[in-house]
């Protein structure tokens, strides 16, 4: 299953069968949440679905309600995971109602428009809270094109979504959930207000909703992303267009950076390079298998990477295009093979995300002692090495090819999103076994340069 292609096959699909659909995201999370803002999931009237936005407790009441939650437009809902509850006889939670006051009401003593008004209680003892919007499939169409055209052009792009607004006496300013910005429009040398007023006001618009808008866009455009490219966006203040009464206003955002797909480039196409090829597209990463021997760098074989290439070795421009910005593994079994890529990329090692060479260590180093030898940049050479991981891969344990796949997936994602692996504390608060400390000492020796 690869959630976000598999949402955009299902829309694409729904929209040439001319099927009803209702797209769920997730834009806000409190506490514990098994899915982070913008997860997505793709509900059909026809029955299908797509996409998870939770670890499946709230799924299937979201298929069930997906189509009413939408009945007036888009809706934001609020899921809460915290205290236990009991089931009814056929499994579903008996679930409640948590209203402003924190007093709770059964499901069976409830009208349906009460499930607008508060927080349903799944009682899932995560302690956490899960604001999903709900829209129809027609008023998710840009966002969906949006989503392709990033995976297409690899060019990141800007959005915000409004959750909720809200104005203590004008109605009038409080805009429709679901209602976006694409920011990238208003990053541009021209006037902000004329570029909005331009493009997106019509000639009866609302000039309170205007205001608001253009405040919201002045200060969301702003706004620096930092390791997540999801955030929730408060913001309040004054109605700078309006002289008389109440000019408070507040939004709230899912303020979105929608990258492109993480990219990986294999260089060698053995059997034990097919597994990370799958491991790899589960992940919606965007693979790339490379080979200078045409009987084995085939589509046939590689049926589920985007793209199988017979490169030669001394393409180097093409290689350094390929691998730019994108996590490389060398994992050919030829050494001929590994020294030529190699070289090449240890000396562009810095525009690399994740550089990994398979193989022993005393081959590994063999390896970058003979293009040592033959280097014309050592400063520039020796900066690739220590970028370089080998062996390639966490110890993880087990054996085969699919094993190797998940330990280099493991360490690859690890890197590419600043973590590392957790630290094995010392003997004397673990009292490890001498087999336990010479398996951490293997460890210790086998990863120093991590």
């Amino acid at each position: 299953m690869n959630q976000t292609a598999d949402i955009l096959d299902l829309a694409a699909q729904a929209i040439q069968q001319d099927i009803d659909a209702v797209l769920a995201t997730v834009v806000r999370t409190e506490g514990s949440a098994y899915r982070q803002p913008g997860a997505m999931m793709l509900i059909c009237a026809d029955g299908r679905s797509v996409g998870m936005i939770s670890g499946g407790c709230l799924e299937p009441h979201i298929i069930k309600r997906a189509f009413w939650l939408t009945r007036n437009g888009a809706n934001v809902q609020v899921y809460q995971t915290g205290d236990d509850i009991g089931y009814h006889k056929n499994g579903d939670p008996d679930l409640t109602i948590v209203d402003d006051d924190n007093a709770s009401i059964k499901d069976t003593d409830m009208s349906e428009d009460d499930f607008l008004e508060g927080e349903l209680n799944f009682g899932l003892g995560c302690n956490g809270r899960v604001h999903v919007l709900f829209e129809r499939l027609a008023t998710a169409i840009p966002l969906l094109a949006l989503i392709r055209q990033v995976r297409h052009t690899q060019q990141p792009v800007t959005i915000a979504t409004l959750i909720r607004s809200v104005s203590p006496k004008r109605k009038a300013a409080e805009m429709q959930v679901g209602t976006r910005i694409y920011l990238d429009e208003y990053l541009k040398p021209e006037s902000l207000a004329d570029v909005y007023l331009k493009r997106n006001m019509a000639s009866n618009s609302n000039t309170v909703i205007d205001d608001v808008l253009l405040n919201a866009i002045k200060k969301l455009s702003k706004y620096k992303f930092h390791k997540k490219n999801a955030e929730y966006i408060k913001l309040t203040g004054e109605l700078e267009l309006q002289a008389i009464g109440d000019r408070q206003y507040e939004t709230e955002w899912l303020l979105q950076r929608i990258c492109p797909q993480t990219r990986l480039l294999i260089c060698g196409a053995g059997n034990d390079v097919i597994p990370l090829v799958t491991m790899a597209k589960l992940q919606d990463w965007h693979v790339t298998v490379i080979d200078s021997r045409p009987q084995y760098a085939t589509r046939l074989r590689f049926s589920q990477a985007d793209s199988v290439l017979c490169l030669a070795l001394d393409d180097s421009e093409t290689l350094l295009k390929l691998s730019a910005g994108a996590a490389v593994a060398v994992m050919s079994h030829s050494l001929a093979q590994d020294r030529a890529r190699l070289a090449v990329l240890l000396e562009h090692a810095t525009h690399c995300h994740y550089l990994g060479q398979l193989g022993p260590r005393y081959r590994t180093e063999r390896l970058i002692k003979e293009i040592s030898q033959t280097s014309a940049n050592p400063h520039i050479l020796a900066d690739g090495i220590r970028k370089l991981h080998y062996p390639i891969g966490y110890k993880l344990g087990g054996e085969g090819p699919e094993a190797l796949a998940l330990s280099i997936m493991a360490q690859m994602s690890a890197v590419i999103h600043g973590h590392t692996p957790q630290t094995i504390l010392p003997n004397s608060q673990y009292n490890l076994q001498t087999s336990e400390q010479s398996d951490f000492n293997n460890y210790k020796n086998d990863y120093a340069h991590d």
